[in-house]
């Protein structure tokens, strides 16, 4: 069970698998807000996504018809789907005209039943938010507090309820309903560090403590899970984060958001993710969920999820080289010896991106064939091979 499989029963579809020894996967997060709904402009996202090269998305609508919505994804996606249910309870709970706070643990669990039977193939719960390891989180005075949506309106029904939390008492139920569907459950990082000054941290690591618990009972129970990991991390302890959840959680696949590295990139998040994604990934994060340039800015437009995308595939490709993927070091040796021979066309046709690569090349006419605007006659690969050539001759 160190591999995750990726797919609802009910979706023709074929799984993406997840894991130990696999190549780095990537998802990308779509969905409405309540400030911006339009399920065209999710289509297209999805598409793009697609497009670019991404694994998996994930709906994480919140605003507009979000039953339309996530239908309408699970019907046009052609990879598996994820959602995060407690998002549509909170949008429940408002269509009734009361709290999220107020609603019963059962009205809660009819909304994870609901994505699983629409054909979902995997979706996020926070179930590691405990009462005791709630206690830790409110004497530390953390910069960011909770920056999990999902944690902290689970938490805030706690506090309300004065009762565990619905998700993590009644596990077993959950647990029942993906088996029937053949759900993989994501468990939530709902904890997770949002400020570097908060990584690493007791309230984390309490959390996956409990994390590592429930990994137990999904395989006992043979249903596939992730295990969803931090957030904002410096990069020296990327490893250790990592190390942890493998050692915790008995090497059950991780899921990353980034992580991202400095708080200060505010439009440029998708470097600061690519480079904690990569980092991760080398140390053995299975799962990277891309981050875009819109990330604590605003909904992103259709061409920064492609950037997200593109940013997160360039991570989980320079992972997969290390951590010996014979068809990632295949496809760079492939690249290089295009450039060698000076075989442009070729060079950006087995590109990652061949579409922003052409667009770079093509947009300046170079005045000699088989050389880029950047060097010209100065080409350095070019006098390599007619010296070497000369050399031969001799």
């Amino acid at each position: 069970m160190k591999i995750a499989v990726l797919k609802n029963r009910r979706r023709p579809i074929k799984p993406v698998l997840v894991g130990k020894g696999l190549p780095t996967r990537v998802n990308a997060n779509i969905g409405t807000s309540p400030e911006a709904s339009s399920l065209e402009e999710e289509l297209k996202k999805l598409e793009v996504a697609v497009a670019a090269g991404a694994d998996t998305v994930m709906d994480l609508s919140t605003g507009g018809d979000i039953d339309e919505i996530r239908r309408a994804i699970l019907d046009h996606s052609p990879v598996p789907v994820g959602t995060v249910p407690i998002y549509q309870a909170f949008y429940e709970a408002k269509k009734k005209g009361k709290s999220f706070v107020e609603l019963t643990p059962k009205e809660i669990l009819s909304v994870f039943e609901k994505h699983f039977a629409d054909g979902v193939d995997f979706a996020t719960v926070h179930c590691g938010i405990t009462r005791k390891n709630l206690k830790r989180l409110y004497k530390r005075k953390r910069l960011c507090g909770i920056v999990s949506r999902g944690g902290a309106l689970v938490v805030e029904w706690m506090r309300y309820q004065n009762k565990e939390n619905p998700l993590y008492e009644y596990f077993p139920e959950i647990l029942a309903m993906a088996k029937d569907y053949s759900v993989c459950l994501s468990l939530g990082d709902g904890l997770r560090p949002g400020a570097i000054h908060d990584a690493t941290d007791e309230p984390q690591i309490l959390e996956l403590l409990v994390l590592g618990e429930l990994v137990e009972m999904c395989w006992e129970k043979r249903v596939f899970c992730l295990v969803e990991g931090p957030g904002h991390i410096p990069i020296q302890e990327i490893w250790f984060n990592v190390f942890l959840e493998k050692v915790i959680c008995s090497e059950a696949p991780f899921y990353v958001l980034g992580p991202l590295v400095t708080d200060v990139a505010c439009g440029y998040d998708h470097i600061t993710s690519a480079i904690g994604g990569a980092i991760a990934g080398a140390c053995g994060a299975d799962f990277l969920c891309y981050v875009t340039p819109a990330e604590h800015l605003g909904l992103p437009t259709v061409e920064e999820v492609r950037e997200g995308v593109i940013a997160a595939r360039i991570a989980a490709h320079a992972a997969d080289i290390a951590k010996g993927i014979k068809k990632a070091k295949d496809w760079d040796r492939l690249v290089s010896t295009h450039r060698a021979n000076l075989a442009f066309e070729k060079m950006i046709e087995n590109c990652l991106d061949p579409k922003k690569a052409r667009e770079i090349f093509e947009r300046q006419k170079p005045k000699e064939n088989n050389v880029c605007t950047m060097c010209g006659e100065y080409c350095a690969l070019r006098r390599t091979k007619r010296l070497l050539s000369e050399k031969r001759r001799r």
